[in-house]
């Protein structure tokens, strides 16, 4: 009776597992990314910044427009006076009111500054440009942080999907060891080493079920939380076996979102020692001017109402013989800046080539090595099955079936391993050359 309460109990918790595994929604890796570019703060704000490098290349912001500006103001006056004029006769006011009144419009144009806004101008378009790709190296870089999170998902499913199977040949060999007890074919000592067995088993689960919950958490916060409650990933792998290392080597150089960076970085030193040498031509500009005044004189002015209004125009034109060393000093600095430029240019591109390497080797070497899994893994289960039939038969000690059955479960384990390192090793590869928003996971 025992032994039918207990496997009626586990029949109804496998089925209610069973149902909750079904009613989980399977994400699977192209699902996330979408998510992940629609939802990722990361995201949002690097899409934030191109929108300010935008408005920042725009007609606007270039000083090409002139410059324009209204005045106006009033004054009111209430004097006392006591006036003697050339003929001898003298006048005193009292409460004597005058009042003036004027309003203008004021034009400021800038017709040549050396070429200074000029450059400046271009500098603002590749600054727009240099932002779309700092953007885009935000997106690789949670892309492939999401599949690492993502994978990590996947392989610790399947590793709780192994101990899970262990646990239940844990629990049939539990059941098969009180039989034999009963009829006097083992003693007590197999029971109880069957049941400690079930019980390492057991915490092994439930510390896999909880890391599952948190890479699922952690996966859900890349794509800022909008995964339901409930789901499950796809575990099937898919190797892009294809991949010609000098092919990618080459695309690295067009691609690659860091050296294409730097190459952006050394235009914009490039315009910026042009705008400084501006420093060293005159400005030459255009004014203009429309203004109205009126004048409301009080009792002893000659002229009792007077009201002007004009339009004005002229050109005006600078220029800063020295300053003091300023812009000499400021050439000087650009030249310096963009000679780094070049040579970081040079060793970013030696360094992305190493790395390119390095990883091209390292996931050369992490498929070989899961093809090796692969093919422990049926050495694995061979050795288990066949131990299995002598320890039914009583041809093996539990001792040594329990040894068959961890090594089962280490080499499944380890496939998932390098499963997954595998395919991460991939991505790494096709980040580098600058091909990972190309490919369809």
């Amino acid at each position: 009776m025992k032994r039918y309460n207990f496997n009626l109990v586990f029949l109804v918790f496998a089925l209610c597992f069973s149902f909750i595994g079904f009613s989980q929604q399977v994400v699977k890796p192209s699902e996330v990314i979408t998510l992940a570019l629609e939802h990722n703060y990361g995201i949002k704000i690097a899409n934030n910044n191109i929108e300010v490098a935008d408005n920042n290349k725009n007609i606007l912001n270039s000083g090409y427009l002139p410059t324009l500006t209204g005045n106006a103001g009033g004054t009111y006056n209430r004097d006392n006076i006591a006036a003697e004029f050339s003929n001898g006769e003298s006048a005193e006011l009292n409460g004597a009111e005058s009042s003036r009144y004027n309003a203008g419009i004021n034009l400021n144009y800038t017709l040549f500054d050396g070429l200074g806004r000029y450059y400046d101008y271009k500098r603002l378009k590749v600054e727009y440009n240099l932002s779309e790709l700092q953007a885009r190296e935000t997106i690789e870089n949670t892309i492939t942080q999401l599949l690492t999170v993502y994978y990590d998902v996947a392989r610790r499913s399947e590793n709780l999907k192994s101990l899970q199977e262990t646990l239940e040949i844990s629990k049939d060999r539990l059941t098969r060891s009180e039989y034999q007890f009963e009829y006097g074919q083992n003693t007590k000592l197999e029971v109880l080493n069957a049941e400690v067995d079930i019980n390492n088993d057991t915490v092994n689960i439930i510390n896999a079920e909880q890391n599952l919950i948190n890479s699922k958490r952690d996966l859900n916060f890349v794509t800022g939380n909008t995964i339901a409650q409930e789901f499950v990933v796809d575990t099937t792998v898919v190797f892009l076996l294809q991949l010609n290392k000098q092919d990618l080597l080459n695309t690295l150089y067009k691609n690659n979102v860091t050296l294409i960076q730097n190459e952006k970085n050394i235009e914009i030193n490039e315009f910026t020692l042009k705008a400084n040498k501006s420093g060293y031509l005159p400005t030459i500009g255009l004014i203009g001017s429309y203004g109205w005044n009126e004048n409301n004189n009080n009792a002893a002015s000659f002229v009792a109402v007077s009201t002007n209004t004009g339009l004005s125009g002229g050109l005006n034109l600078s220029w800063n013989l020295f300053d003091g060393g300023g812009t000499i000093t400021r050439v000087k600095n650009a030249q310096i800046n963009l000679e780094n430029q070049k040579l970081q240019k040079e060793q970013l591109k030696q360094d992305v080539e190493r790395n390119f390497n390095n990883a091209w080797d390292d996931y050369q070497n992490k498929l070989r090595i899961f093809q090796v899994q692969v093919s422990n893994i049926e050495t694995a289960k061979n050795n288990f099955s066949r131990t299995q039939e002598k320890f039914k038969l009583g041809q093996v000690t539990s001792i040594e079936f329990r040894q068959a059955q961890l090594n089962l479960l280490t080499s499944e384990l380890s496939k998932n391993q390098a499963k997954y390192d595998a395919k991460l090793a991939e991505v790494s590869v096709l980040q580098l050359s600058g091909e990972l928003l190309n490919v369809q996971f």
